[in-house]
């Protein structure tokens, strides 16, 4: 955890703060203006708050790039309830007498409104500005979802790790910020009720917060370089993107960005396209075919290997070129707690057929989706598994909900460092269900052509990292609490590909 999450974290609330006062104050006002438009603004932010956050932000993505402005956007749209209806209720507060003798002046609506009632019904116009923005402290941690950046990538992945000190560290600092905010705002609050409004001093958080947004500035701007990534919210991603900033910068003058942590389905989402917003990305052969293109192994022409077939499709519809694979094949894999395992005799997946009945099987949601062939449903059907309950949790909780005991079953990723640490056996796909998920760069065309050399430089790790030695390097980040950039800068001397 580092300043600069915490700045860009900031940078986020008080960027969504600004976009809702701007949009919440006139709502508001137009609300108690007009009793015919107020049920329909009020009942609608109603609604807005009742969307899950995530799906919020996933509707926004549907129209807009994974990002830093999508997160703004969500965190906007939730922060309108309490500042829409405090807006309404603050102008319905104001003293009658006080309206009617603005009208005997012949003061018109707008001026009256704006003029006269707007500084009285300010306090509690500020008490909703108050809730929205302390909430959005909160909010904003779900940016690490779609790389929008932010201290939530630290709690997701203190989470999947078991990491309790950094957990409760980037907790205390949220719970810390929330504090401050509330207790300053609150102060000024009350300022403003004993003033009863009519005074300049409303103006003080407006300049307080534009000047602190202002300051803030250069943690919300996106990064540049000649090539830009995105972080992964999985170790393994994460080592190998920085493995290529480390070589690309030491053997050429070329400059790597790597943006906010994103998922790869949102990753493959930022690399297509005029659009794109990265150049390249860590990937896997049968991701590709299945859950990126959707298609399935068996549409592979005769004689065609996945990673071949792959290749093709993703260069003639995407302009996507997969280098040459890097050693470890990253499948799907069925997992058992060694006491199950040793409880059943299991060593391979048809074993559970006979005693699947006793057993829950629990996975994180992306593998009970209908997004690609290789998921929960196709599965069971391949296998004939009938489990006694199957059961979803967040993906950095399946290992904690695993080793309690909370189910006997789940699917995990070759590769992951993790499954030692859980005392998890894998147990032999002897059918075949699952193909090869060959670890390779997948680079867009364009970028190969703009930077010749960069297509070697890649190619140099090309079978060089085994899927044990993934492993390896997962568990030292995982587990052992060692830092991605050491553990990668360590491999590469080790090869011999670092000249420092």
């Amino acid at each position: 955890m580092s300043w600069s999450l915490v700045f860009e974290h900031l940078f986020i609330v008080l960027a969504a703060s600004i976009f809702s006062i701007a949009v919440g104050l006139p709502l508001g006002i137009w609300a108690y203006m007009s009793p015919r438009a107020r049920a329909v603004i009020l009942r609608t932010v109603d609604l807005l708050q009742t969307v899950p956050s995530l799906a919020l932000l996933g509707i926004i993505m549907v129209f807009l790039d994974p990002g830093k402005l999508t997160v703004i956007i969500g965190i906007t749209l939730y922060s309108l309830l309490p500042i829409v209806r405090n807006t309404c209720l603050g102008f319905q507060e104001v003293d009658p007498g006080v309206k009617e003798a603005a009208r005997g002046m012949g003061m018109s609506k707008p001026y009256r409104v704006l003029m006269v009632e707007f500084p009285l019904a300010f306090p509690t116009v500020f008490t909703g500005i108050r809730i929205a923005v302390v909430n959005a402290i909160g909010t904003a941690v779900f940016a690490a979802y779609v790389g929008g950046g932010g201290l939530g990538r630290v709690i997701t992945q203190a989470i999947r790790v078991e990491n309790m000190k950094l957990l409760l560290g980037a907790t205390g600092v949220l719970m810390v910020i929330a504090v401050a905010l509330d207790l300053l705002m609150g102060w000024f609050e009350s300022q403003m009720r004993k003033a009863r409004g009519g005074s300049r001093r409303m103006w003080v958080p407006v300049a307080a917060i534009l000047l602190a947004f202002c300051l803030l500035l250069p943690y919300g701007r996106g990064s540049s370089g000649d090539l830009i990534l995105y972080d992964g919210d999985y170790s393994e991603t994460q080592l190998m993107h920085h493995m290529v900033k480390m070589l690309v910068e030491d053997q050429t003058d070329l400059t790597v960005t790597i943006r906010d942590q994103m998922s790869q389905v949102n990753n493959f989402k930022a690399l297509i396209g005029d659009g794109h917003t990265c150049d390249l990305m860590i990937s896997y052969d049968g991701t590709l075919l299945t859950t990126f293109l959707q298609k399935d192994p068996i549409d592979a022409p005769a004689g065609a290997s996945i990673y071949d077939y792959a290749n093709w499709l993703a260069k003639g519809t995407h302009g996507l070129v997969m280098l040459e694979k890097l050693g470890f094949d990253n499948t799907y894999a069925i997992a058992v707690p060694q006491a199950v395992a040793d409880r059943y005799s299991l060593e391979t997946v048809s074993d559970l057929v006979a005693v699947a009945d006793q057993l829950t099987f629990g996975a994180e949601q992306g593998f009970f989706t209908r997004e690609g062939s290789m998921k929960y449903y196709p599965f069971i059907e391949f296998y004939g598994l009938q489990f006694k309950d199957a059961v979803s949790v967040d993906l950095g909780l399946k290992y904690t909900a695993v080793e309690n005991g909370n189910f006997d079953v789940t699917v995990v990723y070759a590769t992951d460092g993790l499954n030692r640490k859980a005392n998890l056996k894998i147990l032999e796909d002897d059918r075949g269900f699952f193909p090869e998920y060959n670890g390779a760069f997948l680079v867009r065309e364009d970028t190969l052509a703009r930077y010749p050399e960069l297509e070697d430089i890649l190619n140099q790790l090309a079978d060089r990292i085994p899927t044990e030695q993934m492993a390896e390097l997962t568990y030292q980040v995982d587990v052992m609490g060692r830092s991605v950039d050491e553990v990668a800068r360590e491999f590469l001397m080790g090869l011999g590909l670092l000249k420092s």
